[in-house]
């Protein structure tokens, strides 16, 4: 990157402490904030620790107390408060996951939108959270199943949806009645802390959101605080299936509630019925978005042979017309830098394995400066390859050829993960039989973008535990009691 960027995001929506009980707290040290696109450092954050950590649990704690007194409907006003204004501010909140993360600004502001998505559902779901009254089998009682919130959260989150991935989260939580701690990934704290402001702003109370930014070398002791301190009864993660292995792991003293989503390896398969441009499409939205950093990105494509070469020649005219790598603050990028160095690295390693077992590059295969990659299409990829037994996190395209719907699902599910699997078919029978096959939490049949708050998130196999979003999102959050009335006179 020759010319320079500035991130200009003025007054207190740049914040650079640590938020524990109401209050913004400096650490011993700070962490520097870098722009991925350029290497430049753009903030120095305060770096935590298990100290900040252990204050912000006991906050946390403190305050669950009075928040879940709180009324749904008082919950429900300020949640929508919160959701207003991340939409007022939009256009400042946007830029900061422009620099911190690297992606387009276009999709920094959808990303807002988003995130501000769940805010607002769940500041609906607030008041939706039923128990039941159940017919008892003896005249002198009566059974009622109520729904309580579960307690203090911890909420550790990562860099790709820095600012979504905290709502989803967040909003489930705070409308269930529970109050959280939230670890941000080192890469991207700012979005957080922006977050934190504004929920300042709504009228959150003190202790019900806190933020405590650490660097990666602290990390692990705050992640273990986090997970282990008896106060808190519930950890939500998203990240890496090794991480959230390493997690359970310690939450499993305390014996506390887990959601996690974890690493996805998801395909996207082309029958012949399907129609061609369409998949193109789907196939450009699902891999390209955040330069192939989500987790529900297609990683494997599978085309049948009937359609393949026209597949191929459509989809690589696409991305020559579509694609532009770039500054996510210059409005003609489709394209960002990956998070970092390591993540371009991880790329190349797939694109010379591949190479090396037979595939053949027909667009890009070159690292570019710093952490940016050419969007790079693979031809005669085989299932033996490093980039269909991984995920990339990154923008290659790999496309196996096949011939049989079974085979097809076969290479499909031959994975240890399962969040999202994608594919495309207009035979009707096909469609039904696919969907129910893939074994994976989320299915786009003739669609390559699905995530909403109305649906539910979430995987099978070591995609995670648990699902976030919909109606379902904010059982995450609560506990199930369930009480006797008994000595009644019938």
């Amino acid at each position: 990157m020759q010319r320079r960027y500035s991130l200009d995001v003025t007054g207190p929506l740049l914040r650079t402490q640590g938020y524990v009980d109401g209050r913004w707290v400096s650490a011993a040290s700070v962490f520097p904030v870098l722009d991925p696109a350029t290497g430049q450092e753009i903030a120095r954050v305060a770096d935590c620790g298990p100290a900040e950590a252990k204050q912000a649990v006991d906050a946390a704690y403190k305050a669950f107390h009075s928040w879940k007194q709180y009324t749904a409907k008082e919950r429900s006003v300020l949640l929508r408060k919160w959701f207003d204004l991340l939409t007022l501010h939009k256009e400042d909140l946007a830029k900061l996951i422009t620099f911190e993360c690297g992606k387009p600004l276009r999709e920094s502001l959808g990303e807002i939108a988003y995130s501000a998505s769940f805010l607002e559902w769940f500041s609906e779901e607030a008041r939706r959270v039923y128990g039941d009254i159940v017919p008892s089998p003896a005249k002198d009682r009566k059974i009622f199943l109520l729904k309580q919130p579960v307690g203090v959260a911890s909420i550790i989150t990562p860099w790709n949806f820095p600012s979504a991935m905290i709502t989803r989260k967040v909003g489930a939580a705070l409308a269930a009645g529970c109050t959280v701690v939230i670890k941000p990934a080192e890469d991207t704290p700012l979005s957080a802390l922006a977050l934190a402001e504004l929920a300042e702003q709504a009228g959150i109370p003190a202790g019900v959101f806190n933020v405590v930014p650490c660097s990666r070398e602290k990390t692990p002791s705050v992640g273990e605080v986090l997970c282990t301190d008896p106060l808190v009864a519930k950890i939500s993660f998203t990240g890496s299936t090794a991480t959230g292995k390493v997690l359970l792991k310690m939450a499993a003293d305390t014996v506390k509630k887990a959601s996690m989503e974890l690493g996805g390896h998801a395909p996207f398969i082309v029958f012949d019925s399907a129609d061609v441009d369409k998949a193109v499409g789907g196939a450009m939205a699902s891999k390209f978005r955040n330069s192939g950093q989500t987790c529900v990105c297609s990683n494997r494509f599978l085309v049948q042979g009937g359609i393949y070469d026209r597949f191929m020649e459509r989809l690589g005219r696409a991305m020559d017309a579509e694609l532009r790598v770039g500054h996510g603050s210059d409005p003609e990028t489709t394209q960002g830098p990956l998070i970092n160095t390591r993540a371009a690295e991880k790329v190349v390693q797939q694109i010379s394995d591949a190479v090396s077992r037979g595939a053949k590059v027909l667009k890009g295969g070159k690292r570019l400066d710093g952490s940016f990659m050419e969007p790079t299409l693979l031809a005669d990829v085989t299932k033996e390859m490093l980039c269909t037994k991984e995920e990339t996190f990154g923008p290659l395209l790999p496309v196996i050829r096949f011939n049989t719907e079974d085979e097809a699902l076969a290479i499909a599910n031959a994975s240890n993960v399962g969040l999202a699997g994608y594919f495309y078919s207009q035979d009707v029978s096909q469609i039904w039989r696919v969907a129910e096959a893939l074994e994976t939490g989320i299915v786009g049949v003739n669609e390559g973008l699905l995530s909403t708050p109305e649906a539910t998130f979430g995987g099978v196999k070591q995609s995670g535990l648990g699902r976030e979003g919909s109606k379902y999102g904010i059982d995450e959050y609560l506990d199930v009691k369930y009480m006797c009335f008994g000595g009644l006179k019938p």
